[in-house]
């Protein structure tokens, strides 16, 4: 069976940190009950795999996929994962998120069996007014005071942050102290890692269980960089201007992460190379041979190495995020 453009079912999950705003970028309506804070659009896991939500193929995961439709999904980077690296989310940040940093890969002691570091980025797609980001350290922040202030709840005072605004991309590397102030969606990109350690969770009690969540100081401050400072929005280098404002956001080991604004239709997807295409804002459609894909807000596609390169239509102006894996 050939391969078509694949759209994915989002994953909703209860965080006490959440809200509802997510709503806004999905296709129905959103059926867990309580604070909602992460959809996972696209994941390669165990406990949560996405699925295809449509078409000849519905219901089948990446990992099925790769196993079955390695080379026409994969093209010239076929062998080089059995499961995708990444995971892709979008955050609703209606409360603050607890203050934490993930480990890298080179902190294997610290990592899971089977688990990998966590270096990601965050695209702000809604910010309101005031709110913040927290991001790095601020200069003279040692082991020492970090414990003594996270054990204290004034850990904030070390923390570097900013207002931001939509549009702001921010690179968070594996080590960097952090915390996403409440107010703030964001679409996030990572490696495929669920280890995070927290410092302080502002002593908040989840309603779920009537417990606090559990903290790791230790593991947190053994995790920590101490040399990275302070972290703020990138800025996006431009690729291309004509019919659309294409700009690299985020170019790491780990992933790509491309910005495509326009009105005017538009190329996206590559030859002989899988790419993630993240419907930011607005909505449009791809037509491959005799299909028609609608692509609406909040929709996620995997457009498989056999589909090469499409035209994206958009209806109004829309804003995508195109995603890959860097060769190895």
């Amino acid at each position: 069976m050939s391969l078509t453009p694949l759209r994915f079912e989002p994953i909703f999950q209860y965080r006490l940190w959440g809200g509802r705003k997510l709503e806004k970028w999905s296709r129905e309506p959103i059926a867990v009950d309580g604070p909602v804070g992460e959809a996972w659009i696209l994941s390669d896991r165990d406990d949560f795999a996405s699925v295809v939500a449509e078409g000849p193929l519905k219901g089948k995961t990446l990992k099925e996929l790769f196993a079955e439709n390695g080379q026409e999904m994969l093209g010239k980077q076929a062998g080089q994962f059995e499961r995708f690296p990444l995971l892709l989310k979008f955050l609703d940040a209606k409360e603050m998120l607890s203050v934490q940093v993930h480990p890298s890969d080179a902190h294997k002691e610290l990592l899971p069996p089977g688990e990998r570091g966590k270096t990601e980025c965050w695209l702000v797609m809604d910010a309101e007014p005031g709110a913040s980001i927290y991001a790095g350290l601020k200069e003279g922040v040692t082991p020492e005071t970090l414990r003594a202030k996270s054990e204290a709840g004034t850990v904030e005072e070390d923390l570097a942050s900013f207002e931001p605004v939509k549009g702001d991309g921010l690179f968070i590397e594996a080590g960097t102290v952090h915390a996403l102030g409440g107010g703030v969606v964001v679409f996030e990109t990572q490696q495929n890692s669920d280890v995070t350690f927290r410092l302080f969770d502002w002593n908040r009690v989840d309603e779920k269980t009537g417990k606090p969540r559990e903290m790791h100081v230790e593991k947190s401050i053994h995790s920590t960089n101490f040399e990275a400072g302070a972290v703020g929005a990138v800025t996006p280098t431009v690729l291309e201007t004509q019919r659309v404002l294409r700009e690299a956001l985020f170019a790491s080991e780990f992933f790509l992460v491309e910005r495509l604004t326009g009105s005017e239709p538009f190329n996206v997807g590559a030859e002989n190379a899988m790419r993630v295409l993240v419907a930011i804002e607005g909505e449009g459609t791809m037509q491959y041979f005799d299909d028609e894909f609608e692509v609406r807000q909040g929709d996620v596609y995997v457009l498989p190495a056999s589909v090469g390169v499409l035209e994206f239509k958009p209806k109004g102006k829309v804003i995508l995020a195109e995603v890959a894996v860097p060769a190895a």
